[in-house]
């Protein structure tokens, strides 16, 4: 399986200009072979809470209905974190369109970062489902940036079958180390890929750290990108899963009668 990620530098709150560059970069990841796209979190409006509310749209909409298109267009699978407005709920949600164009799933992200600068428990409302959708013959676990700190979800993920872990995010500059440790340990515990796609440049005060990356089930990097607004390409080697879980059988060896 062939995957890129694109690290963008939103323009804040023009879904038109972000989803344009969403559909460039879906173009160049298709030409170069890949199957699959994976775009951060918030990437049609760029990521300033108080204003979520001001920007997000409904299912289907304006940057809902450009990734369709862009998928159908690039015959590319696009996972995209966006802004959805349901009723009178905003969500901090990722979107997964199949390579015609089709909705294969979603997910609005559970664990609301509640902490300067940022928060996002005044804008949003928290999602309430785990989350696992099938393509390629592969499940994907969905989450989005801040559910990298709670590793009881992505037991969920990996108990519901879950190969290929995706966390989109704007994590911030000022905790490249959490973000290196985390999706690591993510990796290793579960036995599994983590791919976490993460912003380029500047939301007013937020500096994103960048640094977008495939993370193989040992915890060894596949490839990391920089901290500009790039493509990144990889190959997932599924048999890696396999051959981790029959050499070290962690998965296996939980004790589910003590912790469930």
């Amino acid at each position: 399986m062939k995957i890129a990620i694109a690290q963008l530098d939103c323009r804040l709150g023009d879904v038109a200009f972000n989803a344009s560059r969403m559909a460039d970069f879906a173009r160049q990841a298709a030409e170069l072979g890949c199957e699959v796209i994976v775009f951060p979190e918030m990437s049609d409006t760029g990521y300033v809470p108080q204003r979520f509310r001001e920007w997000a749209e409904p299912w289907p909409g304006a940057s809902f209905d450009a990734l369709a298109a862009a998928a159908a267009e690039s015959s590319i699978a696009i996972l995209a974190g966006l802004c959805e407005r349901a009723g009178g709920n905003v969500y901090n949600s990722l979107a997964f369109f199949g390579p015609q164009g089709e909705l294969i799933g979603s997910y609005r992200k559970i664990h609301l970062f509640s902490a300067s600068p940022g928060s996002e428990t005044d804008a949003c409302t928290p999602g309430d489902e785990v989350r696992v959708c099938e393509f390629a013959g592969i499940r994907w676990g969905l989450s989005i940036c801040y559910d990298l700190r709670f590793p009881e979800l992505y037991r969920k993920l990996s108990a519901a079958g879950a190969t290929v872990l995706i966390n989109v995010a704007a994590w911030p500059a000022t905790r490249p180390t959490h973000w290196d440790y985390l999706s690591r340990a993510r990796a290793i515990e579960n036995q599994a890929f983590v791919v976490g796609a993460t912003r380029a440049g500047q939301d007013e005060s937020i500096t994103m750290l960048g640094h977008s990356r495939v993370v193989a089930p040992m915890g060894d990097l596949i490839v990391e990108a920089s901290d500009q607004e790039e493509l990144l390409v990889a190959d997932l080697d599924l048999s890696l899963v396999d051959t981790f879980r029959r050499t070290v059988p962690a998965i296996e060896d939980r004790r589910m009668d003590l912790f469930g």
